[in-house]
């Protein structure tokens, strides 16, 4: 199956600052000062480094003492070892004394040794979250009084009140004196909890990278394609189709309990294993001294495999040796399970394929992570999902396809993000002109648009706009909204599922605040989804990708396949287009019938959860429908809108009923 999308990367290559920093982390020690920081960058930014030159200028310039990082799993503790930090023109190195580097190899009483590193000279402790939690419970806030606690992949975290690293947090910013660095490459848990609650959030200052200015900014990838492959039968039957072990790849095999899995799972490594070797178990060997499997292909080349599917004592020995992994040549393929996925550095990664369906987009996101290093050598990088193809009859394909949906509706948000960015502001009750609309001028004037009254508001829609199309694109009405344009009209989509949307990310905004916030995301969403013109087109022109047209004194723009006067513009206008229609563009062209159609039934069939408000809602149109059609609307109808319709119509008779009793 043909790329979802293909991004292409290294547009904007930029040198390293005097001290040795990318842009990302120049932005990130800009903001060193700040007692409680969060680092929004995407996996292969650089955020463990940018700590290195935040925790070493807190100790060095702003009176700590320690610097304490916690990672989710061991094998990401690599990532923050000692790095010579001088030759690159910084003014001190990153030094972590092997005793207290709590993720290697190797044992002893580790919530013990964080205690016996706060009392000692040494000033850099690397532990996991697990380590980290037992280490607070036992020593309280207190003890953490000079410490800068960095906490890796922050998404980990939760604000609800049984979430333990939650607790930990929340604690510290009650004691008032720790410094807390957070950071994570999606701010975002793929459930309907939030990650920090909103009088804590508030208190963080946020420094955010987009996976779009980093993929600008390398330079020697060059693309990075996002795609799927769809299966019958076994995946490890078609897994050699595009298993190209000319690539260095990850394969992360599917979850023991999903309904992907063949087999037991060191059973499928053998199995993936004896492919590569063409059947030949005879030539796939162990190296002692590593722990990586030795495997020799058909044609002669002889592969290093790192299994992290094993749970022998092997896996201690393989996790050693990856942290030595140093060169190119040093290793060729890693089969993982439930590891080598957030956090875990192997740069010259150029393959992720990924057998199953995932369960959040988070996931997605830091999986396509993996493969997403700038290496030399590498110029294009490869995310591939193969998933079992959607058959009707399957009671489990619900679940799978709306999974699938969040992961395409990943790569759908990269999309629009990479899109230009245009400035909106509020026509004048009188009128202007129209704007010019060239690139040297992207003011578009909107009729109705409620701009920012609040620094609350202005940071969101400056900031974390991006952050809520995550949110949006992940809520499942929205999903069916993508796949099925029919089901919701654009005014439910634009005054009902958005702006629910926007209640759960920021409960704490009045109605107005998040009304201007939905204007900006409609706007957002609308205009960078902007078809541009065909070659040649004499009639048109473009601006920015902006579709436009000139008729006598009119300027024109394209919007929803039509063409309105800009200056007639309004945010009513707005309200009546469906934002997702280019979305499921992409969907139509790139998922073939069969599949396409199972998606549509089988999202569907969900049958949603509708509230009495959403059912009263949609009462005028259930009356349209008996009035037009002469009957009520079928639950069993082929049309969706008739579906919802009918859907609604029982609820406000079940709840008619109710209230007459």
């Amino acid at each position: 199956m043909p790329n979802i999308i293909t991004h292409i990367c290294g547009t904007r290559h930029a040198a390293l600052n005097p001290m040795g920093m990318r842009e990302m982390q120049l932005r990130a020690y800009d903001a060193r000062n700040a007692q409680y920081l969060l680092i929004k960058a995407p996996p292969a930014s650089g955020k463990s480094r940018a700590l290195m030159y935040i925790g070493l200028d807190k100790i060095a310039n702003q009176g700590l003492k320690k610097i304490i990082v916690a990672v989710p799993e061991r094998s990401i503790g690599n990532s923050f070892k000692t790095t010579p930090l001088k030759p690159s023109g910084f003014f001190a190195d990153w030094l972590v004394a092997p005793k207290y580097n709590l993720t290697t190899a190797g044992g002893g009483q580790k919530t013990e040794a964080v205690g016996e590193f706060l009392g000692s000279e040494q000033s850099i402790l690397i532990c996991t979250h697990a380590t980290l939690r037992f280490a607070y419970e036992k020593l309280g806030a207190a003890a953490f009084t000079e410490c800068v606690v960095a906490i890796d992949e922050f998404h980990h975290t939760s604000a609800d009140a049984e979430s333990k690293l939650g607790e930990l947090v929340r604690g510290l910013i009650a004691d008032g004196r720790p410094h807390i660095v957070a950071m994570t490459g999606s701010y975002f848990r793929g459930d309907t909890i939030p990650v920090l609650r909103p009088e804590d959030e508030s208190r963080f200052a946020r420094v955010t990278y987009t996976y779009y200015e980093q993929l600008a900014a390398y330079e020697h990838l060059k693309t990075l394609g996002i795609g799927y492959h769809f299966y019958s039968g076994s995946y490890l039957d078609a897994i050699g189709e595009i298993l190209d072990t000319t690539k260095k790849t990850i394969v992360h095999i599917p979850s023991v309990n999903s309904a992907e899995t063949p087999m037991e799972k060191t059973l499928q490594v053998d199995t993936i294993l004896d492919h590569i070797a063409g059947g030949d178990a005879s030539r796939v060997n162990r190296d002692p001294n590593t722990g990586f499997y030795q495997v020799k292909c058909p044609d002669g080349r002889m592969l290093k495999v790192a299994d992290l599917v094993d749970d022998s004592p092997y896996r201690e020995q393989v996790l050693e040796s990856l942290r030595h992994v140093v060169a190119r040549e040093d290793l060729d393929l890693i089969i993982a399970l439930g590891m080598a996925k957030e956090g875990f550095d192997w740069i010259w990664c150029e393959h992720v394929l990924t057998v199953g369906y995932r369960n959040s987009m988070t996931e997605v996101i830091q999986i396509i992570g993996r493969a997403t290093r700038d290496a030399e050598g590498k110029t294009h990088a490869q995310f591939t999902n193969l998933v079992a193809e959607p058959i009707d009859d399957r009671a489990v394909v619900t679940d799978a396809v709306n999974s699938m949906l969040k992961a395409i509706s990943c790569s759908l948000i990269m999309e629009q993000v990479l899109a230009p960015n245009f400035n909106f502001q509020t026509r004048p009750p009188n009128g202007q002109p129209p704007v010019s609309l060239l690139p040297s001028a992207p003011m578009i004037q909107v009729r109705g648009l409620q701009e920012p009254s609040t620094d609350r508001v202005r940071e969101i829609v400056q900031d974390q706009l991006d952050e809520l199309k995550v949110h949006v694109l992940n809520d499942q009405h929205i999903q069916t909204a993508i796949v099925h344009p029919d089901a919701f009209t654009p005014a439910e989509i634009n005054t009902v599922l958005i702006p629910r949307v926007i209640e759960r990310a920021y409960p704490d905004l009045t109605p107005d605040e998040a009304n201007e916030i939905r204007h900006a995301l409609l706007l957002d969403f609308n205009f960078k989804n902007a078809v541009a013109p065909e070659p040649g087109d004499p009639e048109s022109g473009t601006s920015d990708k902006l579709e436009t047209r000139r008729e006598g004194e009119n300027v024109l723009i394209k919007l929803a396949k039509r063409f309105v006067n800009l200056d007639e513009l309004s945010i009513d206008l707005i309200d009546s287009i469906n934002p997702f229609e280019h979305a499921y563009e992409i969907l139509a062209k790139t998922l073939d019938e069969k599949v396409l159609r199972t998606i549509h039934s089988t999202v569907v069939a969900g049958r949603l959860p509708m509230s009495n408000e959403e059912a009263a809602m949609l009462w005028p149109a259930i009356k349209a429908f008996v009035t037009n059609r002469g009957h009520d609307p079928n639950l069993n109808a082929q049309d969706p809108r008739e579906q919802r319709l009918a859907h609604a119509l029982a609820i406000i008779r079940a709840a008619k009923r109710a209230a007459s009793v």
